[in-house]
């Protein structure tokens, strides 16, 4: 799994549309928005399905950590694979993501997930501090 973390002001994330993916999940508000709050843009790989599990826990331990050292309470896991190419099957996407937030929300955080396969239109204000853009790569190796 990859992702980029963004310690972010704010951030609103809107569905547009249904994804190029057939598999999605459904919505109830098409809306998420939230203020001072960890936004990260997750890619699971190929190779996660071999222990989603272990990704998950390792993938929320470094989120967990950062949201620790930055005293921030609220975590958005946003699917994201624009920008990595080893894609891992939606299925595989959605059940690390939802481990994942179980994980976070163990540790104590409150943790808003948006639905896998959908286009949407996001407004982020970042904030400009060293650790206001983290990027990390979990592997279950």
């Amino acid at each position: 799994m990859r992702f980029l973390i963004l310690h972010v002001n704010s951030f609103r994330c809107t569905i547009t549309e249904k994804g190029r993916s057939q598999v999605y999940e459904p919505y109830d508000d098409p809306v998420t928005q939230v203020e001072n709050a960890l936004i990260v843009l997750s890619s699971v790989e190929r190779g996660d399905d071999a222990s989603p599990e272990v990704v998950a826990a390792r993938a929320s331990a470094e989120i967990a950590k950062l949201a620790t050292q930055l005293k921030v309470t609220t975590v958005v896991l946003h699917p994201f694979a624009h920008l990595f190419a080893e894609l891992g099957p939606p299925e595989t996407a959605i059940d690390v993501l939802t481990r994942t937030q179980q994980h976070l929300l163990a540790a104590g955080l409150q943790v808003l997930r948006t639905p896998f396969g959908w286009f949407n239109t996001l407004l982020i204000d970042a904030k400009g501090h060293p650790l206001s853009r983290v990027a990390r790569i979990v592997t279950a190796e």
